[in-house]
């Protein structure tokens, strides 16, 4: 295709992920309450244990219609995934060789459900976090949560939940590209271990050690699974460069 195809092509694909953006917002506009009694149902509980005020607070006039936009936009970006994903793909996919669609699309179904699973694991972390932040308030004073803050605390927390939990992928794509061995990834269990405890450490209040430990736990598993993973494909590329008289030790396939 010459450059002008190329870029037409390009401008048809963007149209399409944008329309089908644009759809997943409206329905996300319209389910927006559901969506805001869930997130906002560790703010009730904290009341109903709390002797002072502990409301969501909407600090202008706007704030109400922002908070719904806001999380639109975010939400539909989600419910639209497989729309503006399969545009992408669809753009990138006539220059990928056969072996590289193969592996693009296995890393996608990996990639995929851990994500998802990250951010169910968030939902689960945030409302312990709600209420353990919320007893350190002094007695007598009200706990007043911004909507927009306390939207973007949860949003934030789901996501960099959901994209920890798909970096074992990332690591298995380094060793499918030949940059690491199995070997070296297992060796750098102990750095991977305290990495995890770390980001479960920042990423879960300090008190609350169940929640580290669980988030903590669930990273390691998956780091020793991609790791164990990467091991074995390494031994069966060994044996078929073996067996077509290659060189053993390259990691390329």
């Amino acid at each position: 295709m010459s450059l002008g195809a190329h870029l037409l092509e390009f401008r048809k694909r963007l149209m399409l992920a944008a329309a089908g953006l644009l759809v997943g917002m409206i329905i996300a506009f319209i389910v927006t309450d559901p969506i805001i009694a869930f997130i906002t149902e560790p703010i009730n509980q904290v009341a109903k244990t709390s002797d002072t005020i502990v409301a969501l607070t909407f600090t202008s006039v706007t704030s109400p219609f922002d908070l719904r936009m806001r999380m639109a936009f975010s939400i539909g970006i989600f419910l639209s995934a497989p729309i503006w994903m399969w545009q992408i793909w669809a753009f990138i996919m006539p220059g990928l060789t056969r072996k590289e669609i193969r592996y693009t699309v296995g890393f996608i179904a990996a990639a995929l459900p851990l994500f998802f699973a990250g951010c169910y694991v968030g939902t689960l972390i945030v409302p312990h976090i709600i209420e353990l932040m919320a007893s350190f308030t002094p007695a007598g004073s009200p706990n007043l949560y911004s909507a927009k803050e306390y939207y973007d605390f949860v949003f934030k927390m789901m996501l960099v939940i959901g994209v920890a939990f798909v970096l074992p992928v990332f690591l298995v794509a380094l060793n499918f590209a030949g940059i690491l061995s199995g070997k070296a990834i297992l060796k750098g269990w102990r750095v991977a271990v305290l990495i995890a405890t770390t980001f479960a450490a920042l990423a879960t209040p300090a008190a609350d050690v169940v929640s580290m430990l669980l988030l903590a736990g669930m990273l390691t598993v998956l780091y020793f699974a991609a790791a164990g993973l990467t091991v074995l494909l390494d031994r069966r590329r060994r044996k078929h460069r073996i067996a077509a008289g290659l060189d053993p030790d390259s990691l390329t396939a």
